[in-house]
C-alpha cells in the first residue's frame, strides 16, 4: 500500500485530490497538511468527503510517507523544500508551477504522460503540468511531434471559475462570474512558457508564435479550448496522425462528432476533435480543469512513478446530460 500525504489540501485541488485517492485501491492518506485549517475534520471543509474520512488536517507533517502531493499555492512549493528536507526515499509531485520549466538544478521532470511517460516512470520529483497547458499541449503535440507547426497557432480557450482557486476574487465570485464572460492575460498567459517548453521538445524547427486568448467562463469546472493553424495535411491524414500518436495514451481520445464540455466534465480524460477547413485545421481539446487538469493527472503520475497502471483509480464518469 502506498502511504500519501497532502501539503496544502484545503484549496480545490487538495480536496479533488483527498476525493480520487479515497477511490484509489492502493493508496492510503496518511496525513493532509492544511496551517490554515488545521484541527478541524476534512470534511468540514471538503464538505463531499463526509462518510469517506474522518481525517483531520494538521500543522505537523509525518515525512514517513512513499509520496507526497505540494498542492499550496504558486512559488510556495520551492520555500516548503528549501525549509524542509525530504528524504530521499519519498516521492514528491508538485501541483504548483514552481518547477514546470526547465533550469539548472531543477530535479523535476515535466509531468505530461503523453509526452514524458518513460522520464516520469523513473522519476522521484515530478512537476505536475497547467491546467491551460494540458489542453493546449494535448491538442498541438501531434503536429509538432512531425514538425508540422510552421505557422502562427491561434487558441482560445475559456475556463471555468475553479481555475482561478478556492479563494474569492472579484473575477471569480457567483454574482461576477454568473451570465458572463472575459479576456484576461491576453497574448502573456503563465502556461505559455511550459506549452512553447514541450513544443520545442518534440518539434525539429522552432515553433512558431502561440496567439493564446484565456477567457474566464460562466461555469465552475472544466476547459475547452478552440485551436487553429494553416497546415497542408488532409483531414484523413491529421487524424490518422492523431490516432497513431495516442495510441497508447488511455485517457486520451478523438471524437468524430463535434463536442461538448460536459463530455470530459468528472473525468480524467482529453477529448479531441479535428475539422479541415480549407488551408486551416480546427482542434478542439476539452478537459476537466481540476482533473486532468490538476489532481487527476498528479495520480496518473504517482501511478506511472510506481510501476502502476496509469488508469488506477481514475475510473470516473462524465457528468450526465
Amino acid at each position: 500500500m502506498i502511504k500519501a500525504g497532502i501539503i496544502g489540501g484545503a484549496g480545490y485541488t487538495g480536496g479533488e485530490l483527498l476525493r480520487l485517492l479515497q477511490y484509489h485501491p492502493d493508496v492510503e492518506i496518511s496525513f493532509v497538511h492544511s496551517n490554515s485549517q488545521a484541527g478541524k475534520l476534512i470534511y468540514e471543509v471538503h464538505q463531499d468527503l463526509i462518510g469517506l474520512t474522518d481525517l483531520k488536517f494538521c500543522k505537523k507533517i509525518d515525512f514517513a510517507v512513499d509520496v507526497l502531493f505540494l498542492c499550496m499555492g504558486h512559488g510556495r512549493s520551492k520555500t516548503f523544500l528549501s525549509e524542509n528536507q525530504i528524504p530521499k526515499a519519498v516521492k514528491v509531485i508538485d501541483l504548483s508551477r514552481d518547477f514546470r520549466l526547465k533550469e539548472e538544478g531543477n530535479p523535476f521532470v515535466y509531468g505530461l504522460p503523453e509526452l514524458n511517460q518513460s522520464a516520469i516512470s523513473k522519476s522521484d520529483s515530478i512537476a505536475n503540468p497547467g491546467c491551460f497547458a494540458t489542453c493546449i499541449q494535448l491538442g498541438l503535440l501531434p503536429l509538432a511531434n512531425k514538425n508540422l507547426l510552421q505557422e502562427e497557432i491561434h487558441v482560445n480557450a475559456i475556463t471555468g471559475s475553479t481555475g482561478a482557486g478556492q479563494n474569492p476574487t472579484d473575477t471569480s465570485h457567483f454574482s461576477w462570474r454568473n451570465n458572463n464572460v472575459s479576456i484576461y492575460k491576453a497574448f502573456e498567459h503563465q502556461h505559455l512558457g511550459e506549452i512553447n517548453q514541450s513544443l520545442n521538445q518534440l518539434q525539429k524547427s522552432p515553433v512558431p508564435r502561440i496567439n493564446f486568448l484565456p477567457v474566464r467562463g460562466n461555469f465552475s469546472r472544466g476547459i475547452y479550448a478552440s485551436i487553429y493553424t494553416k497546415t497542408d495535411q488532409t483531414e484523413k491524414q491529421l487524424i490518422d496522425l492523431y490516432q497513431s500518436f495516442y495510441e497508447k495514451a488511455p485517457f486520451v481520445h478523438l471524437t468524430p462528432q463535434n463536442p461538448s464540455l460536459k463530455q470530459v466534465v468528472n473525468t480524467n480524460n482529453c477529448i479531441l476533435f479535428l475539422q479541415k477547413h480549407e488551408d486551416k485545421v480546427l482542434i478542439i481539446s476539452m478537459i476537466d480543469n481540476l482533473i486532468k487538469g490538476a489532481s487527476g493527472q498528479a495520480i496518473q503520475n504517482m501511478n506511472l512513478s510506481f510501476g502502476l497502471n496509469q488508469k488506477t483509480g481514475l475510473g470516473l464518469k462524465a457528468v450526465a446530460f
